[in-house]
């Protein structure tokens, strides 16, 4: 599994010292690396949407070992879920990044990915930068091509005084998740084109960017990195707005059996929070989950950063398997906007009528 770049705890010299289920994980990943390179498997970089501001760029993207097509089609990059998660990552690849002028070498982690930021001054809005491979510890073979990708990158405006943080499961994506077997063949099993959108709120976040041009637009999961071409993909067919996706890990970490999809989230926001204090934030997530209460606490926290919470509700018998849901009434103590709906359009209805800045009054 995919893994961030951030340590924590206890370290020897520089090295830090690993969970027992993380250390076998990586003589798993190391056996499996051997044998895909054995089979004539090639280093294949998987660009995600990266993001940055005024003299930084957060680059993000994953290095796997693909089969070699004839035709020269990437084929992880649209397959069924399990697929993705049986992919064989490469430890430590070395990749040349080029954004305009300026040239940064990478290392991806342990689990082949790379969240690194990067000084470089890029203007305001969309932009595309250039990843290669780039040595032959990342190929593995002396005269092997390199792999050479493009991938986004959003420059946040230093002007930007709104912006978008959105949930995905149950949010903008229908996926059933407090029904846990559901949830698994819908990750695992469903064919990407069958998964449905939540009605209305492509259009919702279609009316926030176009009430305020250059709103930057982030999607938070607990979703697994390895599912990040499929989201991606989903969004664009369905309309959303373009933004980066800020996924998590399932596997072993540093320091314990299973990474916290709650610490993810909070340390998530708290980091968009530091890296954009001028933009107040719409932040956008559902009640069959943990939401509310993080959401709940991030506003006790960064009131000032905090435009309004847009919570879409789930149905009667989604809200009893996920244990009930919370009230309004319960966050209205904080001085941020809460709203609720099953769906977009009854949650921009609620957003129009407090005529709010979050979306535009209707023509």
């Amino acid at each position: 599994m995919a893994r961030t770049r951030k340590i924590t705890g206890p370290v020897v010299g520089a090295e830090p010292i690993l969970h027992w289920a993380a250390r076998f994980e990586d003589r798993f990943h190391e056996l499996r690396e051997r044998i895909a390179r054995r089979r004539g498997y090639t280093p294949t970089i998987v660009p995600y949407t990266s993001y940055g501001g005024p003299g930084w760029v957060r680059i993000l993207c994953r290095v796997l070992l693909t089969r070699p097509s004839p035709d020269g089609r990437v084929h992880h990059r649209k397959i069924r879920g399990w697929r993705s998660f049986t992919s064989v990552p490469v430890n430590e690849a070395a990749l040349t990044v080029r954004i305009g002028d300026s040239v940064h070498t990478l290392v991806a982690d342990r689990g082949g990915v790379v969240d690194t930021v990067v000084t470089v001054d890029v203007e305001p809005g969309w932009h595309t930068i250039v990843i290669t491979t780039d040595d032959q510890r990342s190929t593995g073979q002396r005269d092997a091509e390199p792999d050479t990708v493009e991938a986004p990158v959003f420059i946040v405006d230093p002007a930007a005084t709104v912006g978008l943080i959105s949930d995905i499961d149950d949010t903008v994506m229908v996926t059933a998740l407090p029904r846990p077997f559901l949830a698994a063949w819908n990750t695992f099993v469903l064919d990407e084109h069958a998964r449905r959108p939540v009605p209305g709120m492509a259009v919702l976040y279609e009316r926030l960017v176009r009430a305020h041009p250059g709103a930057p637009v982030f999607y938070l999961s607990t979703g697994a990195w390895n599912v990040a071409p499929t989201l991606t993909r989903f969004l664009s067919r369905n309309l959303y707005p373009a933004g980066p996706l800020l996924l998590t890990d399932w596997g072993p970490t540093h320091d314990r059996w299973f990474r916290s999809g709650r610490q993810h989230k909070s340390e998530s926001l708290h980091r968009l929070a530091t890296e954009f204090p001028g933009i107040r934030w719409l932040l956008v997530g559902d009640d069959g989950q943990h939401d509310e209460e993080i959401y709940g606490q991030f506003s006790a926290e960064h009131e000032t950063s905090v435009e309004s919470v847009a919570i879409r509700q789930l149905s009667n018998s989604e809200a009893v398997l996920a244990g009930g849901r919370s009230k309004a009434e319960l966050h209205s103590g904080n001085g941020v906007r809460w709203v609720y709906a099953p769906d977009g359009a009854g949650l921009a209805d609620q957003l129009l009528d407090e005529t709010g800045p979050a979306v535009p009054k209707p023509l």
